[in-house]
Order: structure tokens, then C-alpha cells, then sequence
């Protein structure tokens, strides 16, 4: 555990993981800034019950505050496990470079209710965090984005120290900060930079005395010339002179080292001996076309392919395997293969003896090759003798001898005929490669000797061979004679086409130097280096100290062939390099073929950045892409960084593992990053413009690269204009430039751009140190604008420039008039590029004898290019010549945003004051009301905004601006139809200031004046701003106000959801979405009081809103459970008022017309009235209090609300349960008041007959008949066509095992309250008068409950069951209904047992619980609901559509409501049972971890819906599998509410 630190800053960077314990950030590439000081934190975040917390730990390498890093060394972070709660690890940044983690744990079983083997501990894949370097120059800090690289051939730079001052001052003066020197070792040789024959040593023409002259030159560069250094490092290779590679040839790739190189070699050794003896076979040396070179092909195939036989390294010898496996047969030398013989067993069978000769040989590939894992020496391959004796005496028995059994000659020629099948695909396998190998011969002598773009290298020679030759043969001398022979021939280097960066073209598994794969440097010997120090002690070591070498001196490395790197030796190196100086910026030539390769180089090494070329560009488009690529953020962007560490009201109690609490922290987000680049207008690789495109082109692709938000560079020569490639092998002549030799101005001037390029660098310095990091690119014609702007100060630099791309309209395109809105701006100069790139002058410039010069030049002043200052913007004109290679340069401002750091600030500020006041039903009409609310609140004269080309927002408050914001920020999404709508006007900032002052003026409302004062006073800080800028700046200021306001509703509500992980906050918030003050709607009939809506929009005004049932399905988690109290208290009033038949209404209708045709509402109120009384502080105190009654008590009759007898009469609490009860056991028989067409219009006659009674041998209550449905399973069949009407869906009748479950539940609870004196009934009297003891009543329902509800698992106990085994069609499972009107329904599996298990859990037997549970949890559960009914069930319909209208009886109408679809508030009650009965079982930490990990599972989908939903609610139904659901309400208040019942009781059972 990591021990906390004195001093951190107060920034976190968040980094989710996901449940398999991956990072959950955009992209998964982790690249974080520089470490500070104080240091930053990152900060792991997991969800405490995911599924890497079940004996999980968390593994980094990131070091401790004080210690050095060590790849091998991982701190462990035990991850506690927490249902409720997510766990937090900070751990300080304290170092750069490239960082892994991991968890390991133990992964969790399928659930079973039978015992399961614990799966083995496992551990994730290794993920990265790249932390950037912290570049300084003087002790000045130097962003990596604010880098401009200077590549030079130190070869061609002079004598040192003149040459090389002249030219360093030269440079520095040109606005460069960094210098990139190819290797300054001794060289090889060939001459190469890159072909180093000392790692260890300077070249000594360059530095006479060594390390001392370098560490000269590094210190006076940076003190004088404020230049840093950049070295390449080389890895992969070294001189083929080298002549530390004779002591040391296992360094390298020889017949020893990699045996399967043989054939190469061979190949390679006669390859090159043909190429001698072109002439003595009569075969031309030169070659005049095509012709010649097939001649020469098939000299090749006679001479070296046939003569070599190479066939014999593929195929097996067999007449030696033959006479192996006869001679193993007659001795009885036999081993069977495993398995035998496939499903024939052992020995000699009949049918394998009439295998086909194919068969035989697959059998032997199969079980019986050896040698066969990679080439080698020839025959190589062979059978194994055993194995073929074992064959061998399948078919003819064991060796008995003639007369009584085959001759060994018999067997040996039958097993001549089987390796001869055996060879047939090993053959073709030499014929595949023997045509590789001709193809690439053919296809490299065509190019390097007959293409017109290639060298025409000329005649044949002994020096200038056939072919280049891929392996090094070490002299034969002193040194190299005490080695083995065959170590003496090593690969050089090279590169392959489209090759697996990751795989080892020399490697026992690559064929590419037998098949002429490899375009080979003959000059370079690849070295071997396997998989870690052991495997080549000597290399790693020379190469270990090369590398510590150069980071002594420099500041950054650029990896040569990165891609052809082992990632293990690059990791080694730059960890000891590193240590040497631990801000070492890494850059990379990376070419894998794909960004997704690229990212596995970078975030494993560190990588800073990798080195793209403007000179790929073919066109003006191509460069407008890749300056658009590497150019930074969109102007405007949305600011996704700074996010208070509330926005997702994090706790201050949450569990913090690491070094910090979580108070007062800015915890920032990881933004998506590419790959970053560090992008050259032209590298020392590169043709220059003179060659690939026009000369002039060199001023404005160098001006775009400097526009760009990135690291940029530029190589001597370019600024020059050199005439063509500077050839870094064969070229010796020096470099000249006009920089070096005096003062370099910011003007122009003949001798290249160095002046012009003093200002481009210095532009792009300033705009890496501050900032500027949003950027507007446009392609118009050969014409390339760049503007690009700091995000906050609004400063800006802007680019006119005319390309010059050969055949992209030779300069008579026109440029259109150029707006910058809300910009003023000045100009900075405009220039062109005159070039004299005659032939005379390329030939002039080339054939220079002792110095490299470039084209004749000259940069010219242009006044050709207009700025008109108008009031809101500034127009840019070309209105002259403005030829291709010509650049025009502004820098631009918004007046009055020059301060806008403190506008971000002020917009952002003073949010949680802005909402202190306010409690959670102001905070619903703030954040929340749907359309048919914000109607209802308005008098119908507003509804909810709608956006153009979107549609409207689901909320009219800040919920429905941010819930469509959300996404535009996080993908930084300008292009959102919102957005344009924000820049073509002001409508929303109006609209929701607006919708706040009005209603701050109604009644109730007035504490939301002073929201609607600071959104007033922030949008008209920002009205005045350019349009384009009001998305990012509505964005803050929403967001800000938003996360306030969420956060004061988290404040508000319990602890529980106070200290809660983000999904439990989202379900508490819903709370406050549903609840509100309607003028349509209220609890009572005079009293306009907030009232719980079902689901919005569809259950959320006037009659619609307030269900009984709903209510108080939802009560126990939307109120209770977040702490809202009175609000429970409230509902709860309102329903015992109206209070009548024994039942509450399930249409409250605001108590004027409430209707009682709910059987079940009366047990959840009930259960909810005890859940009071267990959960509020002295809750048991509501017993006591009293509420005015709608009706009389015990009375049947029926009255208007304003009937003098309405709210005449009043009883306590304790009265109205007890009523309740007694309604019941008394039995009830009523007509619905008003029954008819006017009260129902589907129902029919008999529907409105309600009747419920008690059978007082079980006591279980019956009710309902065929044509009501009077449980939450409501819909009444509708459809005339269909002959539904009248026809309940689901009628349910008889006895709902939920309502059994409640009513024990509610008889337990009064018994115990009777007995502490707290309940002043002792129970009930029956019809007849008898009375019976609550205890009695709820005895007689546990004794038989059992008995009547479960369906056995096993037939045979049956009898002991009330079952009719003729109509059972699943066991093991508890009925849904007992004594139903038709028979079957009983037996059908839903979802409504888990409620009974919740609230009466005594009732079931635990193991035949969890069994039937684990059954729902199989054949109902869907990724967010509870199918309503069983699939295997007939009636099974799992798709609702409302708007029906067919003929089908069943679906016509939406009948089918609960007849498959999958409904989400049962989840709640089926993960509650699940919990409760799975951790029955459980009797270590460990198993009951595994329990809540069960469950944290079976939430993903609620997660994911709830985070996807713009309503941020879940939904109250879907099709089959979570299938969307067009007639659902998209937000349901008891789908949300029995979820939260779920985290409360998880929280009270534990894992302990």
C-alpha cells in the first residue's frame, strides 16, 4: 500500500475500469501530461462488486514518491470488495515514460445452486500509461508540442567545433530548439550513419577527443544557442565490419545461433557463385531487357534451385524413416500415440487396414512427425520410428515372421508408399517457396537493373553482384577461427513489405531470407537478441551502455526501425536509459501498416511521438488532411477536461486506496489521443519539394507544418532549397547555408527561408507554450488556410497559403474572400518563393564539387493580400498576385476576449450558490418535466424545446440540454445539429432563463429566482461573443449549473445514496425526476401537494400521474431508501385517506375520483407503511397519527369529494391497517361506484364485480374473477376485431403469490407489534364472527404455503404437493397463482414469486428458493427486465405493440402486456431474492463476495440503459432480449425504485 504523501496536487486524472478490468477511457490509449510538482494523481476507479474485486488486487509498476522505477516491481492494491460503493486508488505521477498495470483475481463461476469447482486466479492482459516528458531549455519549460526538430547528417556538418558553431548558431537563430544529429558514432564501412561500427565510441573525424568534445557541444548548444539534442539510437543493427561482431558472432544470426538458416545460406552462397560464373555459362553480365533477365532466370533454376536440392530441407528421407520403422517393428520397439487411433482404439483393426494411403499419411503427420516446428538441416523432418512400428502393427500384427506374418521387407515397402504421401504436401510446400524465391529475384534484378525508377546499377560484376547478398561472411583469421564455421555467415538487416512488425523476419518461424522476402542492407548485420539478457549476455550489455550513453547527452532519442525492434529490448534500453535521464523524449520511426500496431509500439515504450512527413502529401488536399491531423482541436471545442470532482457527487467517504483523499480534488478526464506526431515538412528520408513537387512549394508546406498543434521539424537543407536528396551514404561534400553565416532575420531575402522560417518557428514555439491548441483548416483549390487559436484567450494565428503540387491547376486558382467572424485582426507579412529550378540551375547546384548549395532563391514581400475591419468580423482578400509558393500570415483576436481565461472562470463559477437554497422539488422543475409537465406548469403555453434537424428534448429543464450535450462534449461533436442551432441564433439561452423567470414569479417556485439570475447574468457574458463560440460556451455554463444542481439533490438525499457509486445516484435521481407539483394532478382534492408521477411522459399528468400501486411499489426506494422522508410520509396520508372496501385506489385521481379495482395496492401500501416504520428514525411514531378520511370507515358508500361527509372522519394509521385487514377477513363483495362505459370502457359487466375472501384453512385471500384483473398484471383485452374486449390479458384471479407473501408479511409485522405493545389490535374476526389472532392468521399461511405454491422438482413428491401433475409444464418453481379460474395459469412461470421471497422469505424452503430462482434467473432474466411469462409457455408473446389492431386474439391491441415482454421493476425484487437466498448458503467472505458479484453482474444492462437513456431513468419495458420498446414509458419510477430497494438491502447484509 502506498503511503501518503506530505503534498499532491489537488488534479486527478480519472481512469475507470471496466468489469474486466480494463480501462474504460475513449480509444483505451492512456497518454497523461508531464508529472508535476506537486505531483498529479491518477486515479483507478472500480466498481466495488465488479468482477475483479472477487480476491482481486490491482498491480502497478508506477513508483512511489521517492523511488526508482523498475519494469519488474508492482505495487498491489487489495481491492475491498463493496456492493454499494466505488473503490478509488490514487496513486501520485511522479515520473515520465511508459507505465503497466493489471489485476489479477479469481474469476466468478456461472451461477449454480449445486456446488462449482472455484475457478484458478487469472489476471488481465498488461495495459499502459504513458506519461509525457518534461522538456526544459535553460531551466525554461519547452512543451513537446512546442518543439521544432532540426535534423542534420553530422558527416556533412564541417570541421568541429567551427563548421559545426557556425552552423549551430545558424540554426538557433532560426527559431529551432531541438537538434536531431543522425548517429555521431563511428561509422562502418559503407559510410552510412546508420551502419555503426562502434556503439561505443565518436566518430573520430567529427570529435577528435571523444565523449569530451560531445558533451562540449551538448552543453554550448543549449546555453548559446538554446538548442537541445536529439540523437537516433540503433538497435537492430550494427556495421557488418563491426569488429567486435568476430568475438562475438552468436550476436548475430548465424547456422549456430538459427540452424533453420541453413538452406538461406546455401541458397545465398550459390546464388552468389552463378552470379560469378554468369559469363563461364554463357548467360549475359549485362543485361539489355526483360529477355536477358529470363535467360538468367533460368540459368537460375538449373544451376542453383535444381542443383541445390533444396527440396531436401522440406521433405522427409524415406528410405531412413522406412528402414527406421521396419527395424523398430521387428524389435517390438512400439509406442501407440495417444488417443490411439483416433475412435478405432488399439491395434490391428480391420478398418484401419482399409485406411487409404492418405489416411495412413495423416495419421502419421498427425501423430508422428518430428522436426517438423521449423527448417534445419536437410531431412530434417522424419517420422518417429515408435509411432511408425505402432502403425505398422496395426496393419500387418506384431512381428512374427514368414510363414506366420510379413516380412520386414513387406512392412518396409508398405511404409515406403505411406512416406511417400506423407512427402506429397511437404513437397508442395517447396514448390510454393522455390517460386517465392524465382519471383523475387526476378522482380529485384528487374528493378535495380532494367526499371527506368530504379538504379540501373549496370553491368555484372564481382563487386556489383547478381544479386545483394544477405548474409555477412565474417574474415577467417585469428579472432574468428577459434568459432564453429557455420557461426561465421550472419543475416544482415532489411525490411519486408506489409511485414508483422511484431514478428522476427529472422526468427525460426519467418522463411523471408530463404524466399528473398528481405529488401537487405548489405552494409548492416541484424543482431539477435532473443527474449532477455540471457540469451545474448554481451549484446544486451554493449548495447545497455550505447544506450545509457547517448541519454547522458541527450535530451531525446529517435528509435531507428522501430518496427523492426523487439518491443522487449526497447522496453530494457529505454528503462536503463531512463535512469539516466528520466525525461527523455522518445520519438520513432514506426512503420507497422496499421494505427492499431502503431498504438502497441507507442504505449508499451513510451513513445512521445512518431515522425509523419509532409512530403507523403501528392496534392493540396492531402497536405489540408494532414495539417487538419496533426493541427489540434476544432475551434470552439467543448472543454471536456475540468470536471469537479462532484460532477458525479463523488463521496467523501468513498474508498480511497493510494495516497489522498478525494476532498477538493479537480479530477480531469482522460481525453481520447492519437497517436501523437512529430510531423517534418521533409525529413533526411525525404525527396525534397525541387524533386517530388514544384521548388517553391518548400515556403508554404513549411508554413503548414508550423501551423500545426504538434511537434514539428524541418532537415538542413530544406530551408536551403538543396536541389534533391542528400544522398547520406555515398555524398561527401559539406553542407552550406545561408543562416549559418551571419544574422538571421524575420524578413526575406535571396538563399532560402531562413528568415521567413525564424518567424514560422517562433509563431509555433509561442503557440506550444501557450496553448493555442484549436484549429480550423480549409481546402480551397491549391489554396490551404490554417487558423489556430488559444481555447480561452481566443488568440489566433491564421495561414493563407498557395501550394504548388505539378498538375493541381498551375497557379490559377483564386482564393474566395476569407470571414473571420468576431475576429479583428493584423497582418504579420505575405511573401512568395521565387525559385530558379531550371535544369542549368539543378545541374549548377548538383554538381557543386565540395559543398552542398541550393537552387538559386529568392523571398519576395507581397502587398497583395487585403484585411477589411468590419464591426463583428475581418475579411482577408487576395486581391493581387498571389502565385503558388506564396504564404500570407495574420494574427488575429476577439476584441474583448482577451480576458476570457476569467470568462471561463466566471461561467463556471458561483454554480453550487446558485442552487444552495433549493430543495429537491425545486431542483425537479430545474433539471427535469417532460412535455405534458412544463404544459401543465405553464398553462399550456410551453413545452419542452425543440431543436432543428434534432427534434425535442425529452426535458425542458437543464436534464434535457445535457443530456443531448453530453455526447456532443465527450466526441467533441460540432457538427450536432444543436450546435448550429446555438450558432445561428440565441433562442435556447433565452428559452431556459426564460421557463426559470417565469415560474421563480409563481407561487412555490420563488427559491429559483436566483438560478435564473446567474443563468441570466452567465449567458449575457457570453451573448456578445462570435457565434461559432457560443456551443462550447452554452456547453460550460449548462454543464456547470447542471453538475450543481445535481449535486445539491445528491446532498439532500440519504446517506446511502450520499456515499453511493454513480448507478445507485442515477436511481436516486429519479426520484427527483418523478416528483413534482402539477396543477392537473395532486394527492389530495384541495391541496396541491408534489406527487410521484408512474413514468414519464406517459404517466405524468392529471388522472395519468398517481397510481396506488405504482406509488407504493416505488415508495420504499424513490422515498425511503434516498431519505425522503416526508415525502413518503405524504403518500402515504394521501392513500390512507381514501382508504375504502379495505383497498386503496390505484387510481388516486387526486382523491375526487378514486378507483378500487386493485387487489394488490392495499399489500404494498401496507408493506410500505411497515418499511416506514423499520427504515425513518421513530418511524413507528406515523402509527399514531392520524388522517382525515375521503369516506367513512367501514363504510361502503360512495360520496363526492365535496360531499359534507368527505373528510369528516379521521383515523390513525394504526386504524387504517387495521381496517384493511379486517375488510378482508370479513371478505369483500362490491361493484365498482359508477361502474360502466364512463368508469371503463373495455371492461365488461361483470369486470366491475369485485369479491375477495379468505379460505381460513389455509388462510391464503382469494379474489377476482376471469373478466377484472385486479394485480399489476392490468391489461384488459381491447380489440373488437380481435374479439378481445372485455378480456383481460392476465387476469390473474384466485391467489397471487405476491399478495400471499404481503399479506404474511404485513400479519407477522402487526403480531410482533401487538406483542411489544406498539399495535393495539391482537387480530381479526372472520365473517362468521370468529376471531383470530394475527399469529394464528399468519401461522395457517406458513404451514401451507408450501404445499399449495410449490411445484416439485421430482414427480414423485407430488403427493405431498396441491399440484395436478397432468398440467405441470415446468417443476422445481413456485406457482404464480393458486386456485385460478383456469386452471393452467397457475403453473406459469413469471416474475412474481421473488416479491414474496423479499418480503416473507420465511415462507419458502432456501434450497428449493434458490433453485426456483435460479430457474427465473435462466428462462426469464433479459438483459435489463423480467420476462412476464415463460417462454416455454404457449401464450408466450414477448413483443407488445399497443397500436395493433388484428385479428389475433392474443398480441391484438397490446393484450400480450404481460405476456413475455420483459418488465424492469420485478428485476428489483428478483436480484433482492436472489441476494437474500444465494447468501443463505454462503458462509465465507469470499463466497459472499461472490454472491453481490452475481449480482453486479445481472446489472450491466440497468447501467448501460440508465447512462444511454436521455430521460436518465429506465424504462418501463422491453421487447424479448431488451429489444426496444416503442410503447414503452422510456422512464418508469418503479423500475428505478426497486433497484434502490436492492443497494439498501445489500448495504445492511454485507460481505462480512
Amino acid at each position: 500500500m502506498a503511503t501518503r504523501t506530505a503534498q499532491t496536487s489537488n488534479e486527478v486524472y480519472l481512469l475507470p475500469l471496466t468489469d474486466g478490468g480494463a480501462p474504460d477511457v475513449p480509444g483505451g490509449y492512456i497518454y497523461l501530461p508531464p508529472p508535476s510538482d506537486p505531483h498529479y494523481s491518477i486515479r483507478f476507479a472500480i466498481e466495488g462488486a465488479s468482477s475483479i474485486c472477487r480476491e482481486g488486487s490491482l498491480w502497478v509498476n508506477l513508483p512511489a514518491p521517492g523511488k526508482q522505477f523498475d519494469r519488474q516491481t508492482f505495487r498491489e492494491f487489495k481491492l475491498a470488495p463493496d456492493f454499494n460503493r466505488t473503490i478509488e486508488i490514487d496513486i501520485p505521477i511522479v515520473s515520465a515514460g511508459a507505465f503497466a498495470f493489471y489485476t489479477t483475481y479469481t474469476p466468478l463461476p456461472d451461477f449454480s445452486t449445486s456446488s462449482v469447482s472455484t475457478p484458478k486466479p487469472t489476471r488481465t492482459p498488461t495495459y499502459y500509461i504513458d506519461v509525457s516528458p518534461k522538456l526544459k531549455i535553460n531551466g525554461v519549460p519547452l512543451p513537446l508540442d512546442a518543439l521544432e526538430v532540426f535534423s542534420v547528417i553530422s558527416k556533412f556538418m564541417g570541421k568541429y567545433p567551427t563548421d559545426w558553431d557556425s552552423h549551430l548558431r545558424g540554426i538557433g537563430q532560426r527559431g529551432y530548439n531541438m537538434v536531431h544529429f543522425t548517429p555521431l558514432q563511428q561509422r562502418g564501412q559503407s559510410n552510412s550513419p546508420y551502419s555503426i561500427y562502434d556503439q561505443l565510441a565518436f566518430d573520430p573525424h567529427c570529435f577528435p577527443n571523444g565523449e569530451k568534445d560531445v558533451a562540449q557541444l551538448i552543453t554550448k548548444m543549449e546555453k548559446e544557442h538554446k538548442l537541445l539534442g536529439l540523437t537516433d539510437v540503433v538497435w537492430n543493427h550494427t556495421a557488418n565490419n563491426s569488429k567486435w561482431l568476430q568475438e562475438h558472432p552468436e550476436a548475430g544470426y548465424n547456422m549456430e545461433t538459427a540452424p533453420w538458416l541453413e538452406s538461406a545460406v546455401e541458397l545465398d552462397t550459390a546464388l552468389l557463385k552463378f552470379s560469378k560464373d554468369l559469363k563461364v555459362l554463357g548467360l549475359p553480365t549485362t543485361l539489355k531487357g526483360v529477355p536477358d533477365l529470363l535467360r538468367v532466370m533460368d540459368g537460375i533454376k538449373t544451376h542453383v534451385i535444381g542443383s541445390l536440392r533444396l527440396w531436401e530441407f522440406y521433405v522427409l528421407d524415406v528410405d531412413r524413416d522406412a528402414q527406421a520403422a521396419a527395424e523398430a517393428w521387428v524389435a517390438g520397439d512400439i509406442k501407440f500415440p495417444e488417443g490411439g487411433f483416433g475412435t478405432l482404439g488399439v491395434g490391428g483393426l480391420d478398418e484401419l487396414r482399409g485406411w487409404s494411403l492418405k489416411q495412413k499419411a495423416d495419421f502419421l503427420i498427425e501423430k508422428g512427425l518430428l522436426g517438423n516446428d521449423r527448417l534445419g538441416e536437410r531431412y530434417r523432418r522424419r517420422t518417429d520410428p515408435k509411432i511408425g512400428a505402432a502403425l505398422l502393427t496395426a496393419l500387418f500384427g506384431r512381428f512374427e515372421g514368414p510363414p506366420h506374418g510379413a516380412s520386414q521387407d513387406v512392412a518396409r515397402n508398405e511404409f515406403i508408399k505411406i512416406l511417400d504421401e506423407v512427402n506429397l504436401p511437404f513437397y508442395r510446400e517447396y514448390d510454393a517457396d522455390s517460386g517465392e524465391i524465382l519471383e523475387q529475384i526476378f522482380n529485384r534484378v528487374k528493378y535495380v537493373r532494367l526499371d527506368e525508377h530504379g538504379p540501373r546499377l549496370g553491368p555484372i560484376t564481382l563487386e556489383n553482384p547478381l544479386i545483394e547478398t544477405y548474409f555477412t561472411r565474417l574474415p577467417l583469421n585469428e579472432t574468428t577461427k577459434k568459432h564453429n564455421k557455420k557461426s561465421l555467415a550472419l543475416v544482415n538487416n532489411g525490411w519486408i513489405w506489409n511485414a508483422d512488425a511484431l514478428k522476427d523476419n529472422a526468427g525460426p518461424t519467418s522463411r523471408a531470407y530463404l524466399r528473398r522476402e528481405v529488401i537487405v542492407w548489405g552494409d548492416c548485420v541484424k543482431l539477435r537478441y532473443g527474449s532477455s539478457p540471457k540469451d545474448n549476455p554481451f549484446l544486451w550489455e554493449h548495447m545497455r551502455k550505447y544506450t545509457c550513453l547517448m541519454a547522458k547527452y541527450f535530451a531525446g532519442f529517435r528509435i531507428d526501425n522501430c518496427h523492426s525492434t523487439p518491443l522487449v529490448l526497447a522496453e530494457y534500453l529505454l528503462d536503463e536509459a531512463r535512469k539516466v535521464r528520466p525525461n527523455l523524449c522518445i520519438y520513432a520511426e514506426l512503420f507497422t501498416g496499421s494505427e492499431e500496431m502503431d498504438y502497441v509500439f507507442v504505449e508499451r515504450l513510451g513513445i512521445s511521438a512518431l515522425i509523419r512527413e509532409a512530403m507523403q502529401a501528392w496534392g493540396p488536399g492531402e497536405i489540408s488532411r494532414l495539417v487538419h491531423r496533426h493541427g489540434g482541436r476544432p475551434i470552439g471545442s467543448f472543454e471536456v477536461d475540468d470536471v469537479p470532482s462532484s460532477s458525479k457527487a463523488q463521496p467523501p467517504s468513498a474508498k480511497i486506496n493510494g495516497t489522498s483523499p478525494t476532498e477538493g480534488k479537480l479530477v480531469r478526464r482522460i481525453r481520447q489521443s492519437p497517436v501523437h506526431a512529430l510531423f517534418m515538412d521533409c525529413t533526411h528520408d525525404n525527396e525534397v519539394p525541387a524533386q517530388k513537387r514544384d521548388a517553391r512549394d518548400t515556403l508554404p508546406n513549411a508554413a503548414l507544418v508550423a501551423m500545426c498543434a504538434c511537434a514539428v521539424g524541418s532537415v538542413m537543407g530544406y530551408d536551403e532549397i538543396y536541389p534533391k536528396l542528400v544522398d547520406l551514404v555515398h555524398e561527401t561534400r559539406l553542407y552550406t547555408s545561408k543562416s549559418s553565416k551571419g544574422e538571421v532575420k524575420i524578413q526575406g531575402g535571396e538563399g532560402g527561408i531562413g528568415g521567413i522560417k525564424r518567424l514560422l518557428n517562433e509563431l509555433h514555439t509561442m503557440m506550444g507554450r501557450d496553448g493555442y491548441d484549436e484549429t480550423h483548416v480549409h481546402h480551397e483549390g491549391e489554396y490551404v488556410t490554417v487558423h489556430r487559436v488559444h481555447p480561452t484567450t481566443r488568440k489566433g494565428i491564421f495561414l493563407i497559403a498557395h501550394t504548388a503540387f505539378p498538375g493541381f491547376g498551375a497557379g490559377s486558382g483564386t482564393l474566395n474572400p476569407v470571414h473571420l467572424p468576431g475576429n479583428k485582426a493584423r497582418p504579420l507579412g505575405s511573401w512568395k518563393l521565387e525559385v530558379d529550378a531550371s535544369n542549368k540551375a539543378k545541374t549548377a547546384a548538383t554538381g557543386a564539387k565540395a559543398e552542398l548549395v541550393g537552387l538559386p532563391s529568392k523571398v519576395i514581400d507581397l502587398d497583395s493580400v487585403a484585411l477589411e475591419s468590419k464591426e463583428n468580423e475581418a475579411v482577408i482578400t487576395v486581391t493581387g498576385p498571389f502565385p503558388p509558393g506564396s504564404i500570407a500570415l495574420f494574427q488575429t483576436w476577439i476584441p474583448g476576449a482577451e480576458h476570457s481565461v476569467g470568462l471561463d472562470n466566471f461561467v463556471t463559477s458561483d454554480a453550487p450558490e446558485a442552487v444552495k437554497d433549493l430543495d429537491l422539488v425545486d431542483l425537479n422543475f430545474l433539471l427535469y418535466r417532460c412535455e405534458p409537465e412544463e404544459r401543465d406548469s405553464s398553462g399550456n403555453k410551453d413545452g419542452v424545446y425543440s431543436v432543428p434537424n434534432f427534434g425535442p428534448l425529452v426535458y425542458a429543464g437543464l436534464q434535457g440540454w445535457w443530456s443531448v450535450l453530453k455526447d456532443i462534449v465527450r466526441n467533441n461533436d460540432l457538427g450536432h445539429p444543436l450546435c448550429q442551432h446555438l450558432r445561428d441564433g440565441q433562442w435556447a439561452l433565452d428559452y431556459v432563463v426564460g421557463r426559470l423567470e417565469r415560474i421563480s414569479k409563481q407561487e412555490g417556485y420563488q427559491r429559483l429566482e436566483k438560478s435564473a439570475r446567474w443563468l441570466q447574468q452567465r449567458f449575457d457574458a457570453i451573448r456578445k461573443l462570435p457565434s461559432f463560440l457560443l456551443p462550447r460556451y452554452f456547453g460550460l455554463v449548462i454543464r456547470s449549473i447542471y453538475t450543481a444542481a445535481w449535486n445539491k439533490a445528491i446532498s439532500l438525499m440519504g446517506p446511502d445514496v450520499r456515499v453511493g457509486q454513480n448507478f445507485l445516484q442515477c436511481l436516486a435521481m429519479v426520484s427527483v425526476q418523478q416528483t413534482g407539483y402539477m396543477n392537473s394532478a395532486s394527492l389530495w382534492p384541495t391541496k396541491r401537494v408534489p406527487c410521484l408521477a408512474a413514468g414519464l411522459p406517459h404517466f405524468s399528468s392529471d388522472w395519468a400521474r398517481c397510481w396506488g400501486r405504482d406509488v407504493f411499489i416505488s415508495l420504499r426506494g424513490l422515498f425511503l431508501v434516498t431519505g425522503r422522508y416526508a415525502d413518503a410520509k405524504e403518500h402515504i396520508f394521501a392513500f390512507a385517506s381514501v382508504l375504502k372496501h379495505g383497498m386503496i385506489p390505484n387510481l388516486l385521481s387526486g382523491g375526487k375520483l378514486p378507483r378500487y379495482n386493485s387487489r394488490d395496492s392495499i399489500w404494498f401500501f401496507l408493506q410500505n407503511i411497515q418499511d416506514y416504520t423499520n427504515m425513518v428514525p421513530n418511524g413507528i411514531d406515523i402509527l399514531k397519527e392520524s388522517v382525515s378520511r375521503r369516506f367513512l370507515p367501514y363504510d361502503d358508500t360512495w360520496f363526492e369529494y365535496d360531499d359534507p361527509r368527505a373528510y369528516s372522519k379521521s383515523s390513525t394509521i394504526e386504524d387504517i391497517i387495521q381496517e384493511a385487514l379486517q375488510r378482508h377477513a370479513s371478505g369483500l363483495s362490491f361493484r365498482e361506484a359508477n361502474a360502466g362505459p364512463n368508469l371503463d370502457m373495455q371492461m365488461r359487466s361483470e369486470g366491475f364485480q369485485i369479491d375477495v375472501k379468505v379460505d381460513w384453512e389455509t388462510g391464503i385471500i382469494f379474489g377476482g374473477n376471469q373478466f377484472n384483473c385486479g394485480t399489476w398484471m392490468d391489461k384488459m383485452g381491447e380489440s373488437e376485431r380481435a374479439g378481445s374486449k372485455g378480456i383481460p390479458g392476465t387476469p390473474r384471479d384466485g391467489a397471487a403469490v405476491e399478495i400471499t407473501g404481503l399479506l404474511y408479511s404485513t400479519l407477522r409485522w402487526v403480531s410482533e407489534l401487538h406483542k411489544q405493545g406498539k399495535y393495539k389490535y391482537a387480530g381479526v374476526a372472520t365473517e362468521s364472527g370468529k376471531q383470530v389472532a394475527f399469529n394464528e392468521w399468519a401461522s395457517k399461511i406458513k404451514s401451507n404455503f408450501e404445499r399449495c405454491y410449490y411445484v416439485p422438482l421430482h414427480p414423485k413428491d407430488d403427493s405431498s404437493y396441491d399440484v395436478n401433475t397432468r398440467i405441470i409444464n415446468r417443476r422445481g418453481i413456485y406457482k404464480d397463482l393458486y386456485k385460478t379460474g383456469k386452471e393452467y395459469e397457475d403453473y406459469q412461470l413469471r416474475a412474481n414469486f421473488p416479491i414474496a421471497m423479499c418480503v416473507a422469505p420465511e415462507l419458502f424452503d432456501p434450497e428449493k428458493a434458490l433453485y426456483a430462482l435460479s430457474i427465473a434467473d435462466t428462462a426469464l432474466r433479459g438483459p435489463t427486465g423480467m420476462a412476464t411469462l415463460d417462454p416455454k409457455d404457449l401464450n408466450y408473446r414477448p413483443y407488445y405493440n399497443n397500436a395493433e389492431d388484428s385479428t389475433d386474439f392474443a398480441t391484438s391491441k397490446g393484450r400480450n402486456y404481460h405476456q413475455g415482454p420483459e418488465w424492469l421493476w420485478p428485476t428489483g425484487f428478483f436480484l433482492r431474492a436472489l441476494l437474500q437466498f444465494d447468501l443463505k448458503r454462503r458462509q465465507t467472505k469470499e463466497e459472499r463476495v461472490e454472491s453481490f458479484q452475481q449480482i453486479t453482474r445481472r446489472l450491466a444492462g440497468c447501467k448501460k440503459a440508465i447512462g444511454e437513456s436521455p430521460w436518465a431513468g429506465l424504462t418501463e419495458l422491453t421487447n424479448k432480449n431488451g429489444e426496444f420498446c416503442a410503447d414503452s414509458s422510456p422512464t418508469q419510477a418503479w423500475s428505478a425504485g426497486c433497484l434502490l430497494d436492492l443497494f439498501y438491502d445489500a448495504a445492511r447484509m454485507g460481505v462480512e
